[in-house]
């Protein structure tokens, strides 16, 4: 397990500073993924990187302070997919806990551990962890942890989330949620509820559980011991619902425990 309180490298000044690095690291991720990750395998579709810029809207919200947060302490990464987050932070100087479950990760973790041999990487611990169990942290105590478009893949929010908030200080999440129902005829918005999935229903993923109103999601932060510092919400802003592709909707928490040990 990476020294918890070991500052590797000279890390970024600012959140502005941190996305031009972030773009020019891209580079190094590029040429690391140039080559599959194991035969028969591919990278993970999606742009991971893509949610620090997400992730401004909420650094600007937030005090000048909350920064460093980025500079110094223990992470972890839930849900990692390749790792391309991890990895960046490892850059910046963090040690980080990278958690993810091979039996639904895109590649089954042949990405995270192939790309961290790629990058040289000596920081990033990959640890095979399923969310849907009553799993433990690998670390105690984290001081940021990323837990980024995986909880509507997970069948128990609350346990994830009560857990995360007794070890953690800090928590930036994202996932998707709803205004209407996918028959567009019940009005979501201004309710704390959620929707759960038929098994075919949203990309015939049977791993798609539960579709969060706006509401729903802020109050099962609150109850589950996180307070809520900033909101931030991308996609289909005015029509979105549980399952449509062309009616995708995410919403960014900056969240704050209220009872890490």
């Amino acid at each position: 397990m990476p020294e918890a309180t070991t500052k590797i490298n000279a890390g970024p000044s600012s959140y502005t500073a941190l996305l031009a690095r972030a773009a020019e690291w891209r580079k190094c991720l590029d040429a690391a993924k140039s080559e599959p990750p194991a035969p028969q395998r591919t990278w993970y579709a999606y742009d991971i990187l893509a949610n620090l810029w997400h992730i401004e809207n909420l650094m600007q919200q937030l005090p000048a302070e909350t920064f460093e947060l980025f500079n110094a302490g223990h992470v972890a990464d839930i849900g990692a997919a390749d790792g391309d987050l991890s990895y960046f932070l490892e850059d910046m100087g963090l040690s980080v806990d990278l958690l993810d479950w091979p039996k639904t990760n895109w590649n089954g973790l042949e990405g995270a551990r192939t790309l961290g041999k790629r990058l040289g990487s000596k920081h990033v611990s990959i640890h095979e962890v399923d969310l849907d169990a009553q799993f433990s942290l690998p670390s105690p105590r984290y001081e940021l942890v990323f837990f980024l478009g995986i909880l509507y893949h997970l069948k128990n929010p609350f346990y994830i989330l009560e857990t995360l908030a007794k070890h953690c200080r800090f928590c930036f999440l994202s996932t998707r949620i709803a205004r209407r129902s996918s028959d567009r005829r019940i009005d979501l918005e201004s309710i704390p509820v959620a929707y759960l999935l038929d098994p075919s229903e949203c990309n015939n993923d049977t791993t798609n559980y539960w579709i969060f109103s706006a509401p729903g999601l802020i109050r099962l932060a609150e109850r589950s011991g996180w307070d809520v510092r900033a909101t931030y919400r991308v996609g289909d802003t005015d029509d979105s619902d549980p399952s449509s592709t062309d009616h995708d909707e995410r919403m960014f928490l900056a969240l704050e425990s209220r009872g890490r040990c």
